[in-house]
């Protein structure tokens, strides 16, 4: 399998890409990644280094990754983070290119916009153009809780509210949603949930709540479940993979007491998790 994966990069510690990739390659994924930003490591420390790339640079990546005449073979597009609706449109025109030589290829946009309890933290033209445009193109997104709110223009109060919420992002386009840090009425103060949606269904699993605030895990998901659900076929069968995967990774980082994911040293999550959390069936 190959996977382009646009979005940024950091030196030290584990998001954008540095989350993404390295979990997909474990699988044994080709994936070709390309750099919308390289930082020294990510801005929640309050200071980094680094360049944030224009959309040229994407545009030329992808030209030189087209001229090797391997963009037939290419099987997915991963995006995250969007600094610029500029770097949004490179990326949607890369999504269109591989499309236009495999119809059978598919974009998995993680609509990252903000979340609950810091609201919008995107540049202001960033919001609309993932509700108007990235998403409609997506045939897998993967928005939290506040991102699911927002691009459904619904309120997700109850896992039925949150279950609509997503019937409304399908009619958007995407066939398959999945929402990371869901948390609804019936969610115990203890624990959080994740929702997936497609055709066959929507299915839920809800793992412990870990006591470790860190970057990149979702980050990370949307690349496993992305493999996952490209792999099976199945959503139930990818949020079962994915969620127990990244739970084990981010146990074994609590378990460390470390501000950054261990990415690496719980490698062995993403093949063979060590704890099982199985997908329930949601009604409608």
């Amino acid at each position: 399998m190959n996977l382009l994966s646009i979005q940024s990069h950091v030196a030290y510690g584990h998001v954008g890409n540095a989350a993404a990739v390295f979990p997909l390659q474990r699988l044994g994924v080709e994936v070709w990644p390309i750099h919308t930003v390289q930082f020294s490591n990510h801005t929640g420390y309050g200071s980094w280094r680094g360049k944030i790339f224009d959309a040229q640079v994407i545009y030329d990546v992808m030209q030189g990754i087209e001229e090797r005449g391997v963009l037939s073979s290419c099987d997915g597009i991963l995006s995250g983070y969007m600094g610029s609706a500029d770097i949004g449109g490179a990326i949607l025109n890369a999504v269109d290119r591989v499309k236009a030589v495999n119809s059978g290829a598919r974009y998995c946009c993680d609509p990252v916009l903000g979340d609950v309890g810091r609201g919008v933290f995107v540049r202001p033209e960033i919001p609309e153009f993932i509700r108007e445009r990235a998403v409609p193109l997506s045939d897998v997104t993967t928005p939290n809780q506040f991102e699911l709110d927002y691009l459904s223009r619904r309120s997700s109060t109850t896992i039925h509210d949150a279950v609509r919420a997503c019937r409304a992002i399908h009619a958007m386009g995407p066939k398959t949603v999945l929402v990371t840090s869901l948390h609804v009425e019936d969610t115990p103060k203890d624990s959080i949930d994740l929702l997936a949606s497609a055709s066959d269904g929507c299915f839920r699993v809800r793992t412990p709540l870990l006591n470790l605030s860190v970057n990149g895990a979702g980050d990370a998901i949307a690349a496993l479940f992305f493999f996952h659900v490209l792999t099976s076929g199945s959503i139930a069968e990818a949020l079962t993979q994915a969620v127990s995967s990244i739970f084990g990774m981010l146990k074994r980082t609590q378990d460390a007491g470390m501000r950054e994911i261990l990415l690496v040293a719980a490698q062995d999550e993403f093949v063979k998790p060590a704890r099982i959390f199985r997908a329930e069936p949601v009604s409608a």
